[in-house]
């Protein structure tokens, strides 16, 4: 099925210009857009969950590192 849209050019130049470097067509995004949009609400639960065990079972790759921040803004 195809659909219309309305969109100021200026707008869809810098869209397809995203898009293009994604490696897909501005209508590739769209779509990929409007199954995001449309997913369920268990999948999208489900797929937050996931997100939620994978960082807490990854533990970090700080090897100890903390982060300071006097340290982060000193000029060399």
């Amino acid at each position: 099925m195809n659909i219309t849209l309305s969109a100021d050019e200026d707008l869809l130049r810098r869209a397809r210009a995203v898009a293009r470097s994604m490696g897909k067509s501005l209508n590739q995004v769209i779509r990929e857009y409007l199954e995001q949009l449309t997913q369920s609400g268990a999948a999208r639960d489900e797929l937050i969950a996931e997100l939620r065990s994978l960082s807490l079972e990854s533990g970090g790759r700080s090897k100890g590192w903390t982060f300071d921040r006097d340290e982060l803004h000193e000029r060399s």
